[in-house]
């Protein structure tokens, strides 16, 4: 099944495939694919470029399919990797996060800094933490192969 070309993403680079290899969805999923082209919010005279999850229901396209720019696509991998970081020594705390200091990190981006902190305004966050743990352990060896490879694209891009 190939992605729409008519909709208002423009697709210019694509992965047809995507459901091949997503995740524990693997060949089951509804993500079909993947995509980087033409945002639909773009306006005259403004073309800003985004990523997008194409989902498919079996029947057509769905309207739950994601647009993201570019931007936050990067500022998602980058709370990902802060985050299995911190939670790769989390064993050290009683609740796996310190309740007196929830904040990982302040990530300079823009001349400010985006916040990754843990989400302690969650009234289950203790229970919800240990469940998170469990499933960032059961899916170690997927999200490190998608790692690995980041960091190697990274390092052939010269970071």
């Amino acid at each position: 099944m190939k992605i729409p070309t008519t909709l208002k993403h423009k697709p210019v680079v694509v992965a047809q495939d995507y459901s091949n290899i997503d995740g524990r969805s693997a060949y089951d999923s509804d993500a079909k694919g993947l995509s980087l082209g033409l945002a639909q919010w773009n306006d005259r005279g403004r073309v800003d470029i985004s990523a997008k999850v194409w989902r498919h229901t079996g029947e057509r396209w769905s309207r739950q399919s994601e647009e993201l720019p570019l931007h936050r696509v990067l500022d998602l991998a980058i709370l990902v990797c802060r985050a299995k970081l911190y939670f790769d020594g989390a064993y050290r705390f009683e609740k796996f996060y310190d309740p007196e200091n929830p904040v990982i990190d302040r990530v300079g981006l823009q001349g400010d800094a985006m916040t990754v902190e843990v989400c302690t305004e969650n009234e289950q966050i203790d229970e919800d933490i240990k469940l998170f743990l469990d499933a960032l352990a059961r899916d170690g060896e997927l999200i490190g192969e998608r790692l690995s490879t980041l960091a190697r694209i990274l390092k052939e891009m010269g970071y």
